[in-house]
């Protein structure tokens, strides 16, 4: 008895990565303001990941126990947003929409582009241009973000609340089901 094992291309990977902690989400524990708000936190912080080199997960923690949000729904919406590779999509719309929420008019150094090659010989020029350009983005991502995060707050919680109603249903049929057996069951030894 030998079974081979399915290989899965990488887009059904990523479908049943997306499914089973869709699946995940939906049997967390502590009712669907609490799942819905850590999930939209973790969704929301993943997008600000990679503006921020990944110091967003210092205040992830501290972010979601402060909110009273799910942890473990934070973390499947964190996972989720890494999957769904929404964050490299909308990072190029990110810094037009900075310049336009914060327009640099002052210039800080004169802008140049990043070469370590100056960078070794001393001319930070090219770093502070690095970061300016840096905050442009790190403001869209954060717009987007903000966005994201209250449009999957919305989302999780009417499908949570319809899991839980499916659920419900279905408890409530099998009760009805066994109780309907143990009367026939009753029925029959009289």
């Amino acid at each position: 008895m030998n079974k081979k094992k399915k290989k899965h291309h990488i887009f059904q990977r990523i479908g049943r990565a997306f499914k089973l902690n869709f699946i995940k989400l939906l049997r967390s524990p502590g009712g669907a303001k609490k799942v819905s708000l850590g999930f939209a936190i973790g969704f929301g912080l993943e997008m600000i990941v990679l503006s921020t080199a990944s110091l967003v997960y210092i205040v992830f923690l501290p972010l979601v126990r402060m909110a009273k949000g799910s942890l473990p729904a934070a973390i499947i919406g964190n996972v989720i947003g890494k999957i769904s590779f929404l964050p490299v999509l909308l990072l190029p719309l990110a810094k037009p929409i900075g310049k336009l929420i914060y327009p640099n008019n002052g210039r800080i150094g004169h802008k140049t582009h990043f070469s370590f090659e100056q960078l070794m010989h001393g001319d930070l020029h090219s770093v502070v241009s690095l970061l300016h350009g840096g905050v442009h983005v790190l403001i869209g991502m954060t717009i987007f973000g903000i966005i994201l995060g209250i449009i999957s707050y919305f989302l999780v919680h009417y499908f949570y609340e319809k899991e839980k109603k499916k659920r419900l249903i279905r408890i409530r049929d099998k009760q009805a089901l066994r109780k309907n057996n143990l009367v026939i069951i009753d029925a029959t030894n009289n």
